[in-house]
């Protein structure tokens, strides 16, 4: 990883340099654009409107128009902004950590230690775990003033943008205005599809199936061009029929748990027997053995 910035973390007189890395990639497959008719990569331009020459982009500045004057903002400017040149990620106020509203997380960064001893480093993420507590963090980055939550991810801290209050919209929707009456009973079955759903999370157990799928479309016609059917490679789809307002509510909830709690039994039972051919019979042979100890234990 390269670093995308450095600075320092501060709170109070407390200071702590870091380097900031980006935390998260994107892991999908890049396409570009192409005229159908003949394949030619289809290109923007930047055009000049007055001129209609192509201008580079080192010759590119901002500008802001009121609806009747135009400022332009050249680079120097905006490099001349206080915020701008400051190298500082200030601390304004910890937090308990489940104040912080996941709707507002944004990009995440990683932050190594830029000194000779990180011993600063390490106090304030000992700090933020005994105290359960997330930071709250000021700072500029590419133009932008910014917002973050500061927190401990393994033996890391990680930094988290957040977003400002007034970039979150209001969820207002008149439908839920409706006073609804749910049941015990509907509760009850609810919590049972939940229960018959529950797991431990493990981010490694889920896979971005349209890149998977997109990649096999690709190698598939790097290898059979334009004449490739694609029913051979994926098998014939069939259209799903768009789910419609559920009308028996009670009903949907007992099929569902009953269709899930199935398939946890199949799943179950499928681990049990795909071990070795032999270990059913095997299994087979020793019931007899075990019974009569059992039955003599219980005697006793």
């Amino acid at each position: 990883m390269r670093a995308i910035w450095k600075g320092a973390l501060t709170f109070g007189l407390v200071n702590v340099p870091v380097k900031v890395y980006s935390a998260t990639e994107d892991h999908d497959v890049s396409l570009h654009q192409v005229h159908n008719k003949d394949g030619g990569r289809i290109r923007y331009q930047r055009i000049c409107e007055i001129d209609g020459e192509v201008v580079p982009y080192s010759d590119i500045d901002k500008a802001y128009d009121d609806g009747e004057k135009t400022v332009v903002l050249t680079k120097e400017d905006l490099e001349s902004l206080p915020a701008e040149r400051s190298r500082e990620i200030d601390v304004v106020e910890f937090v308990p950590s489940e104040q912080i509203d996941l709707l507002t997380l944004d990009r995440a960064y990683y932050l190594e230690p830029d000194s000779a001893s990180p011993k600063a480093y390490v106090l304030l993420r000992k700090t933020l775990e005994q105290t359960d507590r997330t930071a709250i963090v000021r700072f500029s980055l590419r133009q932008k003033t910014r917002l973050a939550a500061l927190r401990v991810r393994d033996d890391v801290l990680v930094l988290q943008t957040l977003l400002w209050a007034d970039e979150v919209r209001e969820a207002a929707f008149p439908s839920l205005d409706e006073s609804v009456r749910i049941s015990a009973k509907e509760l009850e079955l609810s919590a049972s599809l939940v229960e018959s759903f529950s797991s431990d999370f493990d981010p490694e157990e889920f896979k971005d199936e349209y890149q998977e799928e997109l990649r096999t479309l690709i190698e598939a016609k790097l290898e059979k061009g334009d004449a490739l059917d694609t029913s051979e490679t994926f098998g014939e789809q069939e259209e799903e029929e768009a789910g419609g307002e559920v009308i028996d509510l009670m009903a949907a909830l007992r099929a569902s748990v009953e269709k899930s709690r199935a398939a946890r039994e199949g799943a179950g039972a499928k681990a049990a027997s795909g071990t070795d051919a032999a270990a059913p019979a095997k299994a087979d042979a020793e019931a007899p053995a075990k019974k009569p100890a059992a039955k003599k234990k219980k005697a006793s």
